[in-house]
């Protein structure tokens, strides 16, 4: 079991200052929706979620992290295994035994009718990795997780701990504080879920920035995991509002170098022998050009396979999960930052189609399997569309998965912002 915060406990007055220091987030949560047990929660990536009932979408309360366990920050993409537990990470950035991110699982048959508690009051620590850099952690949006493996992408994207220390002091913002720093390496974390011990073994690769992973899974002997990845934070710095006044074809123009997305396939092999001839590519996969060259120190330095440029918000056909798979989709990202298309991508093929409707701008694409569904592509794909025309509602667009036809369309008699993250939820039995 995972307690509270302690610093909660035994220093409550010191914290009612350090809360300044570090700061008592908004409960604004509009970036996806998690489950924990049978309880739903509207979330970002702060230490408060805001618990839903899903049939009414009314919210019925605020749960703080802090309250269940020792964390700052939590990600608001979690991964659910088959029994359906649910498995996330935060960051502690105070603690009593220094700063680290956190991984915890939330067991799935958590809700006693007779007598209900929260999900997270049944939290359990998986494990914790000490920050490389106490003062400059990385910055995580998502994380990977396999069968057996948790997959953590330490990435030279920081977060500066002075700066966010002073922040609510100066009057900065959270984007004030992060920082890329290009000469640095990325490192991937590879934690065992059942006894919480990481692979021995340091694997690493270049400078990159990551938001989204897509999936990951284990095939003989190595673990394989994709993700989309920038060569810079220019993404995340061009939707500062000073840019995002700028007429739109003055912001194309300026932002037509912006780093666009790659999704990657990195590939680790699990058994690395220390003896291994330095030098050598120890992945054994024949499907992949993804390389993992053993170093003269012992560690393995990663390069990645290529398997499409232009997609963001990426989603699977979530049974896939942890699993070896063959088809992605998400949002499709050309001439501007703002996606105007849905692709699926065919791994094997390395082949896409798109959908795609004049000045539309669709969220991300949710799929929804057949019931009974055998094939990985037998379902639907959802997304909510907003159209710059103002003859045109936003609307809800059902999609074949398999042939990317349209099915309908839902309009929406109401204004809609751009989405950003969902989660079908099925009907209760």
């Amino acid at each position: 079991m995972v307690y509270p915060d302690p610093c909660k406990n035994i220093f409550s007055r010191a914290m009612s200052h350090f809360r300044n220091i570090i700061p008592d987030f908004t409960d604004n949560n509009l970036i996806n929706i998690i489950r924990y047990g049978e309880d739903y929660y509207a979330s970002s990536e702060i230490n408060y979620i805001n618990k839903i009932d899903p049939e009414t979408l009314e919210t019925v309360g605020r749960v703080n992290y802090r309250n269940h366990i020792a964390l700052n920050l939590a990600t608001a993409h979690p991964h659910y295994d088959q029994e359906g537990n649910t498995y996330n990470m935060g960051t502690a950035i105070m603690g009593l035994s220094g700063p680290k991110y956190i991984i915890f699982k939330v067991p799935a048959s958590t809700t006693d009718k007779e007598n209900p508690k929260l999900a997270l009051s049944k939290v359990q620590q998986v494990c914790s990795i000490p920050f490389r850099s106490t003062l400059f952690p990385g910055y995580y949006h998502s994380f990977g997780m396999t069968e057996n493996y948790i997959v953590f992408v330490e990435q030279p994207f920081k977060l500066d701990i002075v700066k966010l220390a002073t922040a609510y002091f100066r009057g900065l913002n959270w984007g004030n504080c992060l920082k890329f720093d290009e000469n640095d390496i990325t490192v991937f974390h590879v934690i065992n879920k059942k006894t919480g011990k990481r692979v021995s073994t340091r694997f690493y690769g270049d400078a990159l920035v990551v938001f989204h992973h897509i999936n990951a899974y284990e095939d003989d002997g190595h673990v394989v995991f994709d993700l989309i990845s920038y060569k810079d934070s220019n993404l995340y710095n061009m939707f500062y509002l000073h840019n995002m006044k700028q007429e739109t074809n003055n912001f194309i123009e300026k932002n037509k170098v912006f780093s666009p997305p790659v999704c990657q396939r990195f590939v680790l092999p699990l058994d690395v022998q220390k003896e291994s001839p330095r030098g050598t590519n120890l992945v054994t996969l024949k499907n992949t050009t993804a390389q993992a060259v053993m170093q003269e120190d012992a560690s393995v330095y990663c390069q990645p396979d290529i398997l499409f440029e232009g997609l963001e918000l990426p989603g699977i056909n979530y049974s896939f999960n942890s699993r070896k798979y063959r088809y992605f989709y998400g949002s499709r990202l050309e001439w501007s930052p703002h996606p105007n298309k849905i692709a699926k991508v065919d791994i094997t093929t390395k082949t896409h189609v798109e959908w795609h409707q004049v000045n539309c701008y669709p969220s991300e694409p949710v799929f929804v399997a057949s019931p009974g569904a055998q094939e990985e592509d037998d379902g639907v794909i959802l997304s909510s569309i907003i159209c710059s025309d103002p003859g045109v509602s936003p609307f809800l667009l059902i999609l074949n998965a398999r042939t990317f036809e349209e099915i309908a369309r839902a309009s929406i008699p109401a204004p809609v912002h751009i989405d950003l993250h969902g989660l079908f939820i099925p009907a209760a039995v």
